[in-house]
């Protein structure tokens, strides 16, 4: 097992000490470059920083989350989030992170409350470890004739390998002759069957089964569905898919923090390893020698690992990758990262 590439350090001095010097010498928009420049070292976090809803319906549920992860030795903390929209609500599902660890910040399209072309720009403030801003863009189009009931597709968790299905009442108001022609995904785990629409004055509704099918791998499920519609002003309209499939085999933690430890001085933690049916640990790998591992025994759902850590001589960063194999699956493992300091 290699270790982890080493993250980069971010250097306090020669950051705020060039700034310093291109905000006093430079002209104007020089030293907004500088500013920019400077902030860069959070917006490298980010692997995507603008998101477009498209068309979506009245009173849809449109939510987009804008991953990103510490790549930085030292701890990263969030300390606020805002729109400059009412039309879009932000949040922010982890403030602080350790090295390798991954948060979302969450931007929810208010399409209960608002019409038309919205458009906002989502402001994300660092406080740690250095000021930094960060600015993200979200847009969409919120048409009135459109509704879904309900108003997103939510399976919730799902075991492994199970598939599920869930029916929705797609209803368009003010034109009879209106007529979805596609239905359209970028995911080959999802099925839309629909069925024959039924008219009345104004009004034309159908009712969509979405199958999420057993193939779907493990993980948060975040996908669209686009339909397809004769209207020439609005030919697609966006509607959102969520779910969890919950891995077969998970650890807990999995993210350590050992904190600072003294040389020395031994750090102990134990790691709950949990699976959908009865396994075996057969092995625990981690390129620190530093790391030692107490492997449980028995075939059975839920383990107990204990890890220790023993601090050596000298100063220095920890970021280890710990991969617990096990007999699921046919030798199926997880991982958890470890990180800490040795100092004193």
């Amino acid at each position: 097992m290699n270790q982890l590439a080493p993250r980069p350090r971010l250097r306090r001095d020669i950051l705020c000490g060039a700034l310093l010097i291109a905000w006093i010498f430079l002209p104007p928009v020089s030293r907004a470059t500088a500013q920019v420049t400077a902030d860069n070292w959070a917006a490298k976090m980010f692997s995507v920083q603008e998101h477009d809803f498209r068309t979506v319906g009245r009173g849809t549920k449109c939510e987009y989350h804008f991953e990103f992860q510490n790549r930085y030795q030292e701890t990263v903390h969030v300390a606020a989030v805002r729109s400059s929209c009412g039309c879009t609500t932000p949040s922010v599902t982890q403030d602080t992170l350790q090295t390798h660890e991954s948060a979302s910040v969450v931007a929810h399209f208010n399409t209960d409350t608002f019409i038309g072309q919205k458009s906002a720009l989502i402001t994300v403030v660092f406080d740690k470890p250095y000021y930094a801003e960060v600015q993200l863009k979200v847009s969409g189009f919120i048409r009135t004739d459109v509704t879904f009931d309900p108003p997103e597709v939510a399976f919730g968790e799902i075991a492994p390998g199970q598939g599920t299905q869930q029916d929705v009442m797609i209803t368009h108001t003010g034109n009879s002759n209106w007529k979805i022609t596609d239905v359209r995904s970028h995911c080959d785990n999802l099925q839309v069957q629909l069925s024959p629409p039924t008219t009345s004055a104004g009004m034309v509704r159908y009712r969509m089964r979405v199958n999420i099918l057993d193939t779907m791998p493990e993980g948060d499920v975040r996908e669209r569905l686009t339909l397809v519609s004769n209207d020439r002003d609005f030919p697609t309209t966006e509607m959102s898919i969520n779910g969890r499939i919950r891995p077969a085999l998970s650890v807990s933690p999995a993210a350590v923090s050992l904190g600072t430890a003294k040389p020395g001085t031994t750090v102990e933690k134990r790691l709950l390893v949990r699976g959908d049916e009865a396994f075996s640990i057969t092995d625990v790998r981690c390129s620190d020698a530093r790391f030692e591992f107490d492997l449980p025994n028995g075939n059975k759902k839920l383990h107990f690992v204990k890890m220790r850590f023993n601090a050596e001589s000298g100063m220095d960063r920890i970021a280890q990758e710990i991969r617990i194999e096990t007999t699921l699956g046919g030798g199926k493992s997880v991982t958890a990262v470890v990180t800490g300091s040795v100092e004193g």
